[in-house]
């Protein structure tokens, strides 16, 4: 792994915002963020292989939480997979994202601007982020809040369902996804179909013997193709993906057997989609609802610019019970899922400003007494 690299030119940065921190860039050197992102890029954790990385923040987290009076849990999820929860003291704030990535892994590389690999913006550098949002916000004897890092998100958000079912008491969460630092005022939803066709081997010589379910495939995905689509004044278009594409068994045979992946981006209510889909289909494949995720309008936050994003999130399936949701993080949707996947190092520090703050507001919004009672 290359060394630490751009602290000058990162200094005047860091001193400008965390004015109320105090020497906030020799806290950042002392922790090494950008370290920290590259460490945790550089962990395979391509859905649903997430037990590495998720073992290597149980330890970092753990030594935190000795040192500052904390407590760590591992929440388990499924063979291998677990979440893991921090906290110090009751939380009212909880700071949350995901540690799956989409494959494939890259390792990390870095310049004096960026650093880059998979998940340097969706999600490791947001989750190097919020630690060392929470050192600083420990140094300062801040307490009352917690870290959440779960699997899954990328592909069914299994941790978010389990989460969903073990909640700690929080009042407000604060969801890291590559929003350029601006506050999310909405987010479109993901609903998810697989579509399966099946056919009748033959050889390919005499096709009239068999059936292709290749060819029933591609019919229906150009009906599906076909739906109009409707468009919210907020949200923006309802979009299409066909994402996969597969089956046969040799050129010279006739298709058995053919799927693929399709997900839908929705702005509103998803049922007149699942109606277009079924009439497109026609009987002559099978749509498999894979999974569904709503849209979603959340709130804004004193003194933060505001966006909307058309990708979906972990929140809706959380479903309030890890409290109000926020979502913003530092980094680009728009270089997340590619080959050069990266994230500027001065987004990644406003990101650390942008955490430390909103937990310190919202935990000052709450009444001296019930603070003192937590």
């Amino acid at each position: 792994m290359e060394s630490y690299r751009g602290a000058k030119k990162l200094e005047s940065l860091s001193l400008a915002v965390f004015p109320f921190l105090g020497s906030p860039f020799l806290a950042i050197e002392k922790m090494d963020l950008f370290k920290l992102a590259r460490t945790l890029i550089d962990i395979d954790s391509v859905t649903p292989n997430e037990n590495e990385v998720g073992t290597y923040l149980l330890g970092y987290l753990s030594d935190l939480a000795d040192r500052h009076g904390g407590e760590v849990e591992r929440l388990e999820v499924a063979a291998q997979r677990f979440n893991v929860y921090a906290r110090w003291g009751d939380p009212i704030v909880t700071l949350s994202t995901h540690i799956d990535t989409v494959p494939p892994f890259i390792s990390s590389r870095e310049d004096d601007t960026y650093i880059w690999g998979r998940g340097a913006c969706d999600a490791k550098g947001i989750a190097a982020a919020m630690i060392a949002a929470t050192v600083h916000l420990l140094e300062a004897g801040t307490r009352n809040f917690g870290l959440l890092f779960v699997v899954g998100e990328e592909r069914g958000s299994a941790g978010a369902m389990a989460a969903a079912k073990t909640p700690r008491g929080s009042r407000y969460l604060i969801n890291g996804e590559p929003t350029e630092n601006l506050l999310a005022l909405g987010t479109k939803g993901a609903l998810r179909f697989e579509i399966i066709a099946r056919g009748k081997l033959a050889h390919s010589a005499y096709p009239e013997l068999g059936k292709s379910a290749i060819h029933a495939l591609l019919d229906v995905l150009q009906d599906i193709r076909r739906i109009p689509l409707p468009h919210d004044t907020v949200l923006g278009a309802c979009t299409l993906n066909v994402g996969t594409i597969c089956g046969g068994r040799a050129p010279n045979v006739v298709a058995d057997e053919a799927s693929a992946e399709i997900m839908f981006r929705t702005i509103g209510d998803a049922d007149p989609i699942h109606e277009a889909v079924s009439a497109a289909v026609g009987g002559r494949a099978e749509a498999r609802e894979v999974s569904h995720t709503s849209a979603l309008r959340l709130s804004s936050f004193d003194g933060l610019p505001t966006t909307v994003v058309a990708f979906a999130t972990d929140i809706p399936v959380l479903g309030g019970q890890w409290g109000k949701p926020f979502l913003i993080g530092p980094g680009s949707i728009h270089v997340a899922h590619t080959a050069e996947e990266h994230i500027a190092k001065k987004s990644l520090v406003e990101g650390v400003e942008i955490y430390a703050r909103m937990v310190t507001q919202l935990l000052a919004a709450q009444p001296a007494a019930q603070q003192a009672s937590l």
